[in-house]
């Protein structure tokens, strides 16, 4: 009888065997794939830093990778497959900080300067944009340039302005520090006088006390300048953000995290549920709710979000909690008072009880304590780690800081605004700190999640690979080496913070960043070998075919034809 019994143990035992080897060694799909790249460098990003000849999609996720021979045999009837010629495809970039949404909001009624390497190319596209536009309309640059972009290494002149812009009123943002507006814009908003600045706005003048027509002030003060300009009309900025999002799809970017910020209304995110509605987004927008209002944000907090929980959304648009405002006095201040803190404490502790991710907005080390110790009192009653707070900026992060965020399992935010701004950078803290600014590979050796992002479109161009080389070289736009080779990242470590590490921060690590099977089929096909060319040139690269979620939302080049949006 045992006999018989352990006869019958065997038998079953290797039916189940032999069942899940059977199951182990089928494909991941009965299918056929309905896309098939081959004869590619596909960078999986997998454990082993493998690299495959070709990737099988079937319907928004990756299928299966190989030998392009391989996955060949897989393909049916209707799968489509795209010989690559040798090109490198990388997991598709995720801009884990920039104001997207603002950007696209006005994108076809500003005037953009990156990529102008004099005053006269610049003042030339505000000359050909006055040509084009309707007679009363403002020409707008809204940032995204710095003087040492130019040849000249100087900002434009109120005349060189007035030259180009044939009697429209015009306005040029330098940062938040500066704004140029001509004689026509100041007539319009009523300008007459210093008194009819916002606080803490003044003309400038020169060395002969002479007016220069810049007006220079602090942040706030810059916002309400920019704040009293017209908004587009619905149409335009629908439109704009199409056409923004579709050029953050040309760079291979296949996903944003949206911080909100100055000058963006709850009203202006219209348009981009126009889109998603319409199912038109190119690319995968997470966002998060700014601070309306000075003095009554947690209220302002409860009653947006008290129909939009964490996470409410889907794939193409997601709600992902509060900042990088969450309160006014913990934002842009370097000496919080106790009654700041309070206030931050419990806008961050009603946070935490709603289970919502938080992010914020800190500039200096020397005051990052302030905010980390409310964060610690708020750890003390609510474990934040598992809910991907984060820390934008800190370029001068201390080693103390750092610890005490991996203690709090809090992610910081990296972007290359020093690409623009070390110079000023330097002045205010040494050319020893730079040599450590920011602490990219400290952090991570720490464990600490990082992503890459640019805080474009004010601060900084929205370009990921400018910013992927600014990682790997430390070289300011106008080649001042600054940051030093201990905190230079490798370019797969680089490649990773802006892939899988910014993923994290929106909760994706384990659905995008690598292609590997079973993640979604979000991917960039390189103009240029990103692992192969030399550094200086990284910058240069583009994407010449972006798809997210097996879907091709960009195609140049030699992929030209399967771009849906120009048949």
């Amino acid at each position: 009888m045992r006999s018989c019994q352990s006869l019958r143990w065997l038998f079953w035992a290797f039916v189940v065997w032999a069942f899940a080897i059977a199951v182990c060694a089928a494909p991941a799909s009965a299918n056929p794939p309905d896309l098939l790249l081959v004869n590619g460098k596909i960078i999986t990003q997998d454990a082993a830093s493998s690299v495959k000849q070709a990737l099988a999609i079937e319907g928004e996720r990756i299928a299966a990778t190989g030998s392009s021979e391989a996955l060949r045999r897989l393909a049916g009837p209707s799968t489509k497959i795209i010989d690559l010629g040798g090109r490198t495809v990388i997991p598709g970039l995720v801009d884990s900080h920039i104001h997207a949404i603002r950007a696209g909001f006005r994108f076809t009624t500003e005037v953009n300067w990156e990529g102008a390497t004099s005053v006269t190319e610049a003042l030339e596209r505000l000359r050909s944009a006055a040509a084009r536009a309707r007679p009363d309309a403002w020409l707008v640059v809204g940032g995204g340039w710095t003087p040492r972009q130019f040849a000249e290494n100087r900002r434009p002149t109120e005349a060189e302005m007035a030259a180009a812009t044939s009697g429209h009123p015009a306005y040029v943002q330098l940062f938040y520090g500066y704004v140029l507006i001509n004689a026509e814009g100041r007539d319009r908003l009523g300008l007459r006088s210093e008194s009819d600045l916002p606080d803490g706005a003044k003309f400038e003048h020169d060395h002969q006390d002479k007016a220069t027509g810049w007006i220079v002030g602090k942040g706030s003060a810059i916002v309400a300048l920019y704040s009293r300009l017209p908004k587009p009309q619905m149409q335009e900025a629908i439109e704009g953000t199409r056409q923004f999002l579709r050029e953050l799809a040309s760079f291979g970017l296949t996903g944003v995290i949206d911080p909100g910020g100055h000058n963006l209304a709850t009203e202006d995110y219209a348009a981009l549920f126009h889109l998603w509605r319409a199912h038109e987004l190119p690319l995968r927008v997470v966002y998060s709710i700014f601070a309306p209002h000075p003095g009554t944000e947690l209220a302002d907090f409860q009653a947006a979000t008290q129909f939009l929980p964490m996470g409410t959304g889907d794939d193409s648009l997601r709600f992902n909690g509060i900042g990088e405002c969450v309160t006014w006095g913990m934002y842009n201040n370097d000496t919080p008072t106790e009654a700041d803190k309070d206030a931050f404490y419990r806008v961050a502790r009603w946070a935490a009880d709603q289970g919502m991710t938080l992010t914020v907005h800190w500039n200096n080390d020397r005051s990052v304590h302030h905010l980390l110790d409310v964060l610690e009192r708020v750890n003390r009653e609510v474990p934040i780690a598992p809910l991907r707070w984060s820390i934008a900026h800190l370029h001068d992060a201390s080693d103390a800081s750092l610890q005490r965020m991996k203690t709090l399992g809090v992610g910081w935010l990296v972007q290359d605004g020093l690409y623009f701004a070390a110079p000023t950078y330097i002045a205010e803290r040494g050319q020893a700190q730079m040599q450590r600014s920011p602490p990219i590979v400290s952090a991570r050796k720490l464990a600490i999640p990082v992503g890459g992002g640019t805080d474009a479109n004010r601060v900084m161009i929205e370009n990921p690979f400018v910013s992927l080389r600014w990682m790997l070289d430390g070289l300011t736009v106008d080649g001042i080496e600054t940051r030093g080779p201990a905190e230079i990242p490798s370019r797969e470590e680089a490649l990773r913070i802006y892939t899988e590490g910014s993923a994290w921060f929106a909760h994706d690590e384990n659905r995008r960043g690598r292609l590997t099977p079973g993640m979604l089929a979000d991917l960039a096909v390189l103009s240029d070998d990103y692992f192969t060319v030399p550094i200086s040139d990284i910058a240069k690269i583009k994407s010449l075919l972006t798809i997210v979620g097996g879907q091709i939302v960009y195609a140049a080049g030699p992929f030209s034809d399967l771009d849906a949006t120009h048949r």
